[in-house]
């Protein structure tokens, strides 16, 4: 039987009320939730306790006793819940964090998924039975493309497919388990899907942009093929900026064509850096993919001119983030006060009457956010939702696009420092070179050229240096060092020291071919006799 089929035999035995009305459901979970949800790579309230959940939204979009072929098939439960968690006197409910849950619910939990069990609930709708995350079991989540691959309204749920768009069906899942702030699921070699964990109300950047690129014939996208959100009533969170009603949906999952075969940036840059060859090639072309992207963005979303009072409010407000790193960890507090200094420089540029463009970009853009395809070697760019930790509206604001340049610059040195050579004079002069091709193709491409603008270039980079201390304190204190060393080079050396050794590198390390490169003349042979890069999968 299909996959089409199976839905559709499951769904016709759904004939008595949906558990998700049954009273108790949340009640019976919550232990559950309270143990399972803060161990998971996705929850972004570490550090504080979770005390409990409230529901927003639920729907069953498999019944919880549904049978197929004879025998018992797995429930697929879809849930909407606010983590309650302590925070300022003032706190609201309604400023708990929201996250979007897919539970599976079965009899009992095969051993291949014993990886994916939450628990089973004591009391309930559900009781006896075993809850588990239906993202993890890929027979599960080939049922949830079925559902994407009809446009259509459950309960809160919307289902939309990109007009004269045909998905294909009976394709195998394959669940990823490398990503932190979100899930994905490739599916055969056709298609893969996102699914947002934490659900903030309002349209989603990585659905968004992608859109308006595809619109705007840019290929260097994947463009979205079908998505799903919510219609849920009332504020999901008061710390995505303003308050958002149910006027504006929240975006769940987005569908994307799938780059079989496309290896992503870092790998790329990591394997480089094992066999000590040069990276310049592709840090070049590269340039050049992010400034089309860039353009494409800034021809299709609004623009504006930033002016003394945003400078000033782009400032202020790294300057707290600053001030609020600091506080939270300890290792940054000697450099506070050099830091400054770089956004400083930007409110002095606007009392002098510099203006600067901004647009829509990327917005978190690394080199794990690229992907190279096996065959041309031509580069895309994936993963536009920002950084997650971000409140929504000022991810889907306007801002200088030199900004994911800078971002750019940030993973080039971080490739450098947690590479096989653990940032060693020869991999740190690798990361200068790559830094610099990556700006020359940018600006060869149409973009801004970033060494115009360094007051800005310095702000932004510190900016996200000092993001990068406070996550990894947070999350991989062992990389710790890494932002640190630039914490260091970008706060300049102490005065009442002299210079830092460490901002230093020897001038004269070169480097071998990259063998990733596009031939070009003006680089040189790129060809590499001892490796080529790898097929990898992303």
């Amino acid at each position: 039987m299909s996959e089409t089929a199976s839905t559709r035999a499951l769904q016709g035995r759904h004939h008595r009320p949906s558990v998700t009305t049954a009273p108790g459901l949340l009640p019976s979970l919550d232990p559950l939730l309270r143990e399972w949800v803060p161990r998971q790579r996705w929850f972004a309230g570490k550090g504080r306790p979770v005390t409990g959940f409230d529901l927003v939204s639920a729907a069953e979009l498999l019944p919880v006793d549904g049978i197929l072929d004879g025998v018992a098939a797995p429930g697929l439960l879809h849930l909407l819940v606010r983590a309650r968690q302590p925070g300022p006197p003032a706190r609201t409910p309604e400023d708990d964090d929201c996250y979007q849950l897919l539970l599976g619910v079965h009899g009992t939990l095969p051993p291949r998924l014993a990886h994916a069990l939450i628990g089973r609930p004591d009391g309930g709708p559900l009781s006896g039975r075993t809850v588990y995350d239906a993202l993890l079991d890929p027979r599960l989540c080939t049922l949830l493309l079925e559902r994407l691959r009809v446009p259509g309204q459950l309960g809160a749920l919307r289902f939309t497919v990109e007009s004269d768009t045909a998905i294909a069906s009976g394709l195998t899942a394959r669940p990823l388990t490398t990503e932190q702030s979100n899930t994905s699921v490739v599916f055969g070699d056709a298609y893969i899907l996102k699914v947002f964990r934490r659900a903030s109300p309002g349209l989603n950047p990585d659905l968004e942009l992608p859109l308006a690129l595809a619109r705007a014939k840019c290929s260097r996208v994947p463009p979205p093929v079908a998505w799903f959100e919510s219609d849920a009533a009332g504020p999901v969170t008061a710390a995505e900026g303003p308050r958002h009603h149910a006027a504006e949906p929240i975006t769940l999952g987005v569908l994307t064509p799938f780059l079989d075969g496309a290896a992503d940036g870092w790998q790329l840059a990591l394997n480089a850096l094992s066999v000590r060859a040069d990276f310049t090639g592709s840090a070049r072309a590269l340039g050049h993919a992010t400034a089309e992207v860039h353009t494409a963005l800034a021809e299709t979303l609004p623009t504006t001119e930033l002016r003394r009072t945003h400078l000033e409010l782009i400032a202020a407000g790294m300057a707290e983030r600053l001030d609020a790193a600091a506080r939270a960890v300890p290792a940054l507090r000697p450099y506070r006060t050099r830091l400054r200094t770089a956004f400083h420089a930007l409110t002095t540029l606007g009392r002098d009457g510099r203006t600067f463009a901004a647009q829509r970009i990327h917005g978190d853009l690394h080199l794990g956010q690229t992907l190279r395809s096996a065959g041309e070697g031509r580069w895309s760019v994936i993963d536009f939702e920002g950084e997650p930790a971000r409140p929504l509206a000022e991810r889907r604001d306007v801002q200088p696009a030199v900004r994911d340049v800078a971002a750019m610059l940030r993973s080039f040195d971080y490739a450098a420092r947690s590479g096989p050579g653990g940032g060693d004079a020869w991999s740190l002069e690798w990361a200068r070179r790559a830094r610099t091709a990556f700006c020359r193709g940018y600006a060869e491409a149409g973009g801004l050229d970033p060494d115009s603008v360094p007051e800005l270039m310095r702000a932004y980079e510190t900016d996200k240096a000092v993001y990068e201390v406070l996550y990894e304190a947070r999350h991989r204190p062992d990389w710790l060092p890494i932002p640190m060393a630039a914490v260091r080079r970008l706060a300049g050396p102490d005065p009442r020291l002299g210079t830092d050794p460490q901002l230093t590198t020897d001038p004269h390390v070169g480097a071998g071919p990259d063998p990733y490169a596009e031939a070009d003349p003006e680089e040189g042979d790129p060809s590499f006799p001892t490796y080529a890069p790898p097929e990898d999968r992303t």
